[in-house]
């Protein structure tokens, strides 16, 4: 029982083992697990009481019918707008979340797979934990309130798939806690999965373990298989949420509006540092800052600085909709150098801070998709370069990373997925 119990749990906790996660800058992994154990003991009661309680007492009223549907499960804002052109294309298509999970501005929008029965799964815990340090060592101990808000999922996922049978399910994240124990639930109740790349991918990812996968590009694969055995039948369909951004390429030949992207790995002294230093040089530029959705960091100070500063809310505008606003960007490690080089956007990489967590993390560098500045100096002087001239066909680096682009399928990878899917289902 303990070693079937620890098992299950490596896989639904892949990503909170690796050497990438220990290795997040102390405040980041704060946020995340507490260093102080009695503060993740606080944490885990905080859990139980607010959320595991909480939902016993919150009823769920689905408007949709999950009854053999095709489910398509959505852990972000972001999966969900990977995933809402299915919702859109297939009447029988339903998007589901777990009971609690935060969605962004589509919490409304999405149906609600009920959690209330978690509560009966958590006699595991000592077992699970046991198992664990056995296999993972320390880090079992230090992330345990991790481990204790990942118990029950597979046996409340296992007993959802057996009530409403769903006809398939389509994933855009194989890597969170939930998402993996759902998958483990499908394969135990032999439903079919599917999964849809909704952002850059890297060698830290779980194997992929899906019976259809739909990859944006060469990149993706080749990663991939460096995670280790490559399951079920992969296809390289491009970027399905790009589609309708792609016919609006950058056409500027001079750069005169700079978006600055940032992550929670971004240390807040280095994005000041940065932006002083870029409004101060170049005054005549307009910046736009724009942290990502899962920040919550007050940036108001930067407005106090610099009045002229502009802001991008990520959870109400979308990333293609802010890099429609730019010229160039500058940004550490996301996957947003990527889209900005679709829509022939100057994309800079530079490093907001000294943490060892990332360096080139997806490879975009060392690919040539985007050029690298180390100091402050460095990134004016590509800046400026590129302020005097901005080629037409930056966008073409990035065919690695997107199978359909230069193609007859470039803007409709929309259409290729739904078609794949589609034959997929009826075989």
């Amino acid at each position: 029982m303990k070693q079937q119990l620890s098992e299950r749990f490596r896989d639904i906790l892949y990503a909170r083992f690796t050497n990438h996660f220990a290795s997040f800058p102390a405040h980041l992994l704060a946020k995340i697990s507490p260093p102080n154990p009695l503060r993740r003991l606080l944490k885990i009661a905080g859990y139980a009481a607010l959320r595991l309680v909480g939902n016993v007492f919150r009823p769920i009223r689905n408007p949709e019918q999950l009854q053999g549907a095709v489910w398509l499960y959505v852990v972000s804002q972001n999966n969900y707008e990977a995933l809402r052109f299915i919702r859109e294309a297939r009447p029988d298509s339903v998007l589901v979340a777990g009971q609690s999970k935060e969605i962004g501005r589509y919490n409304a929008a999405v149906n609600r797979l009920s959690l209330r029965r978690k509560l009966l799964y958590y006699w595991q815990f000592p077992l699970v934990l046991l198992g664990l340090a056995q296999t993972e060592g320390r880090r079992a101990w230090r992330f345990f309130d991790l481990v204790f808000n990942a118990i029950g999922y597979y046996e409340v996922y296992v007993r959802a798939l057996r009530h409403y049978q769903p006809r398939a399910i389509v994933f855009a994240n194989d890597h969170n806690d939930d998402a993996r124990a759902l998958l483990l639930a499908a394969w135990a109740c032999g439903v079919p999965t599917a999964y849809v790349q909704h952002a850059s991918v890297s060698t830290n990812f779980p194997p992929l373990g899906f019976d259809l996968s739909l990859l944006e590009g060469q990149d993706a694969l080749d990663k991939y298989r460096q995670c280790g055995p490559v399951h079920g039948r992969v296809e390289l369909v491009g970027m399905p949420k790009a589609d309708a951004f792609l016919q609006q390429k950058n056409q500027s030949p001079a750069v005169r509006r700079v978006g600055l992207a940032i992550n929670t790995l971004d240390e807040t002294a280095a994005i000041a540092a940065a932006v002083d230093y870029l409004l101060s040089k170049f005054p005549d530029l307009t910046f736009t800052l724009r942290p990502h959705p899962g920040d919550r960091r007050d940036f108001g100070f930067l407005a106090q600085r610099h009045p002229q500063l502009r802001f991008s809310d990520a959870r109400r505008q979308n990333v293609f909709e802010f890099l429609g606003e730019q010229d160039a960007l500058i940004a550490a490690d996301t996957s947003t150098h990527l889209e900005a080089t679709l829509l022939n956007v100057v994309s800079l990489y530079f490093r907001f801070g000294t943490h060892g967590v990332a360096d080139d993390y997806y490879g975009y560098v060392a690919r040539g998709l985007v050029e690298r500045a180390d100091t402050l100096p460095e990134l004016a002087t590509l800046l400026n370069r590129y302020r005097q001239h901005k080629p037409a066909d930056l966008y073409q680096r990035a065919a690695y990373y997107n199978a359909t682009l230069g193609t007859p399928d470039e803007g409709r990878s929309q259409q290729r997925a739904l078609r794949l899917l589609g034959q997929w289902l009826d075989s």
